[in-house]
Formats: structure tokens, sequence, C-alpha cells
């Protein structure tokens, strides 16, 4: 089963995205009309807290029902085929570039094979691994074969095959979070550039890292929106859920002001602020894979805080966009029907389908 952007389905198949998170399961299904494309079902459920920890899942009946309840009342239209294609933890992921002489494909296997044993923390019976060829203009390294390897901890996958199938669906397709997410943030016509995409969650936040649409970097650090909401229940001596409402009517508070409700959030702010400069710093002078970062550009629930994309613009001088998930579709004259300030928490999901829409042909 591919983890990578290869052509794996046909045009007999109909497939929907399902992003497993530890929190919800969200299901994109999309279609065409012959003339333009649509957002034809949609649904999210929330997980019961420990069902799925850190990318484990540890309450199988608990993602085995919601996953069912998802598919069920999925809307407008139902959802007809039981074929899949599902997100992968990025925690249990390790995405690195290879560069190694020129060489045959059998050759190049075990090359990979080598640098995998040498560079991850898992041994290669634990793993299930992917690589392909980069396109030689990127020029990782000059006269070498650059390849891009994924390889996942062998228990994440087995889990959610085995989660899918109990719930009556047949997965065709496996995907870590931040290729299906290049795939729905990144305009295709902007293939030259070094992108930096900000998913701000709820357990974590996932730095990616991608050159000419090709994921090269990822990371992810434990700050998320629940640490704001956290640190605004303590600040305030209130409550969490009181603390969580706060943070939703009025995001980070005023900085100008430095109101209560900012100097709670604000340690939480500079320490995400200097992750991002971190990663930023690791790619450019660690991995040298790139000169600069280009763009930022901001994902996830967290991303619609009141106040966060601005303050963050600010203090790292630079620019950042929030994401729009369906900038690579051509939707004509149809309005997706997940509202806009929700629909950042769909770009994984819709990263998926789109995989299932727009590549036809086996390989």
């Amino acid at each position: 089963m591919s983890f990578l952007n290869k052509k794996i389905f046909n045009d007999s198949l109909d497939v929907f995205g399902l992003d497993l998170s530890d929190l919800s399961v969200k299901i994109v299904n999309l279609e065409s009309d012959g003339t333009s494309e649509y957002v034809a079902s949609y649904a999210t459920v929330m997980l019961a807290n420990g069902a799925i920890v850190d990318g484990e899942i540890q309450q199988k009946d608990q993602v085995v029902a919601a996953i069912k309840k998802a598919v069920e009342i999925a809307g407008p239209e139902k959802i007809k085929t039981k074929k899949v294609i599902c997100s992968l933890p990025e925690t249990k992921a390790f995405l690195r570039i290879v560069s190694i002489p020129q060489m045959s494909d059998d050759e190049l296997n075990e090359a990979v094979k080598w640098e995998m044993e040498a560079n991850i923390p898992l041994t290669l019976d634990q793993v299930y691994y992917d690589w392909q060829v980069i396109p030689a203009e990127l020029l990782f390294e000059k006269n070498k074969v650059n390849l891009l390897v994924v390889a996942i901890a062998k228990a994440a996958v087995d889990q959610t095959i085995e989660v899918l199938e109990l719930a009556g669906l047949e997965p065709v397709g496996l995907e870590i979070e931040s290729i299906a997410q290049a795939r729905s943030l990144l305009l295709e016509k902007n293939e030259k550039e070094t992108i930096l995409i900000v998913d701000i969650g709820d357990r974590r936040t996932s730095f990616s890292v991608t050159k000419g649409g090709v994921p090269c970097f990822t990371s992810s650090i434990p700050l998320c929106g629940q640490s704001l909401t956290d640190v605004i229940s303590k600040g305030m001596n209130i409550g969490f859920e009181e603390a969580e409402k706060i943070k939703l009517s009025y995001g980070i508070g005023d900085d100008f002001k430095n109101d209560t409700l900012f100097k709670s959030v604000k340690p939480v702010l500079e320490n995400f602020s200097q992750e991002i400069e971190r990663s930023i710093d690791f790619f450019v002078t660690g991995l040298k894979y790139s000169d600069s970062i280009d763009k930022i550009i901001i994902c996830g629930g967290g991303a619609n805080t009141k106040g966060i994309v601005p303050y963050l613009s600010k203090k790292l001088g630079r620019e950042i966009q929030l994401g729009n998930p369906w900038i690579n579709m051509n939707l004509g004259k149809n309005l997706p029907i997940i509202e806009k300030g929700h629909s950042l928490q769909f770009s994984t999901a819709v990263g998926l389908a789109l995989k299932g829409l727009h590549y036809e042909d086996i390989s």
C-alpha cells in the first residue's frame, strides 16, 4: 500500500478521505460532475477521551463506533462507497530526503534500507516504508538521485487498517498527514517555493516544510490549541470549559493593551513563535535544503483563534497566510458546504479526498 503521492486508483473507484486523529474522525467525500468539483459529503465525530493517544489506538471499539457514525451521518449526500483513504499519524512517521549515487531501482531499494537503518529510531522489521524519486530540478544534491523516503511504525499502520475494516470499510490507501495537507493547501503552480505549513491541532502542532510541493521535513511539538485554554484557565482562575469559551470568543486578547487574557497566553505564544523559528533555522541552516522559507501557511482548528495570525506575523516578522483547503479544486460556481471557519480543520481530510479524485491510473 502506497504512503506517497502515487497513482493508485482507477476510474471505476469511488473513494472518500478519512482523517483519524487523537480527538476526532473527519470525513470528506469529493465528487465531479464533469465540469466542476464539489463537496458531496462531510462529517465530524468526536472521539472519547483516551480512545487514541499520541497516534496510538487505545480503545478500538470506541474508534470503530466513531468511524461508523461518521460514515452514517455524513451529508448532504450519503456515502455509498466502502473504499477509503485514511490518514496516518505524523508522530509515528519518519520522513527524510536521501541523496545517493545513480543506480538501478533494485540497488536504490537496498540503499534506502541502509539509510533508514542509520537514521530512524526503529528497526526495519518495525516499519513499513515507501520511497519515490524527487524531480531533478529541485536539486537537493547535484549529480545524485534524491529520494523522498517515508517510514511508518507497523503498529500504527496495522491498527489503522484493523479499525477501518472492523467499521466495514475497505482501505485502498494510507497517507501521512503532512503529504495530504500539502495537496490541499499548496497551490500547484507555486512549484518552486519553499513553504512551511503550521498545523495547530488540539493536542499538538505539526510543522511541515515543502520544497517544490515535496514535503522534506516534518516535526511536531506539544504546544497546541489546548495549551492556550490551559493557561487561560490557570491565569484567570476559571474552569477549563469556561476558559475554552473565552478563547473561542476573544482569542488571545489584546496584546496592545496587554489585558489579563493576553498576559495569560503570552508565555505560550512566545514559546510557540520560538518553536517556529527553530524549525525554520534547522531546515535552512541545518538540513540546508533551501536558502529561505518563502511563505508560512497556518491551518488546523487553532488557526481560527482570534488574533493568533497577526501576533505570530508581527513576532516573526513574516507574512503568515490562513490556509485554503479548496485552492486546488475546480469549484466552478460551487461553494464549499463546509463554512470557512471550520474548513481549516478539514485540510487533511480534503487532501486525502483529492488523492482519490485526481489520481486515476493504477500503478
